[in-house]
């Protein structure tokens, strides 16, 4: 009976409901039709166009970080930490700036002096070159010998001035003259620079582009952000002065 009863109940509830619109086909809008609409809005308010453009690159550029944070953090050992790598500065410095570089790079070159006033006006900034020879063999020499004179205990910093201020293709005499001008023998620097170890350091830098789709020089990289180019000092300083501030290169707000 109970069961009856909610049989009878139901049916009732189903016909004193309202019966339901019929469905009907949404007819197609032709392009003839949409086009002029869209171009009336837009032309309405033009600036539109520069919103959208704006969250486009807002999102490509978030998109990119997002990437580079990764890639960068699988990596960082390599890139922050390699105990054979050369560093300049403040060796317990509370901002890294890290720059893949090649002798024969005149935009690098150019950025030197940014680099120098950089050490020379902030003590707390700790630098740590890549040797990143991407133009020619006579690079891939030259950085073979500052593999070398990196660990030789004498003035890398000479050494590396040197050849970005000597004229003409940078090589392996270019680098051997210079390390001899610091006391190191060029005759056993030319027998090492050849050597396994050698090999592996600049292996190392190759290894760390390719993850991060570093493709010249220079590159450099402070924080979590991968910067390619020639970008000026005070780029620099406002990037290293965002990483105190905040522990990012840009700061919200």
């Amino acid at each position: 009976m109970i069961d009856q009863a909610i049989t009878q109940y139901d049916a009732k509830r189903a016909a004193d409901a309202p019966a339901a619109a019929p469905t009907q086909d949404v007819a197609a809008i032709s392009a003839d039709t949409i086009n002029p609409l869209i171009e009336a809005y837009l032309m309405s308010d033009p600036k539109v166009l520069q919103r959208m453009s704006v969250a486009l690159e807002s999102t490509l550029r978030a998109e990119e970080r997002g990437k580079s944070t990764a890639a960068i953090a699988a990596m960082r050992d390599l890139i922050f930490n390699d105990p054979g790598q050369v560093v300049l500065g403040n060796p317990d410095g509370d901002v890294t700036l890290v720059e893949f570089f090649d002798y024969n790079c005149g935009y690098c070159r150019t950025a030197l002096p940014d680099l120098a006033t950089l050490l020379a006006e902030d003590p707390n900034l700790r630098v740590v070159l890549k040797e990143f020879p991407i133009l020619s063999n006579e690079s891939i020499d030259a950085a073979r010998v500052a593999v070398l004179v990196g660990e030789a205990d004498v003035d890398y910093w000479s050494f590396h001035e040197e050849l970005f201020t000597s004229r003409g293709q940078v090589g392996k005499k270019a680098a051997l003259d210079a390390a001899g001008k610091l006391g190191l023998s060029p005759v056993s620097l030319e027998l090492q620079m050849g050597t396994e170890p050698v090999s592996k350091r600049i292996q190392t830098s190759y290894q760390i582009a390719k993850a991060l789709n570093i493709t010249g020089t220079p590159t450099y990289i402070i924080g979590n952000e991968i910067i390619p180019g020639a970008i000026g000092i005070n780029e620099l300083r406002t990037r290293i002065a965002n990483m105190r501030d905040c522990g990012e290169t840009t700061c919200g707000g």
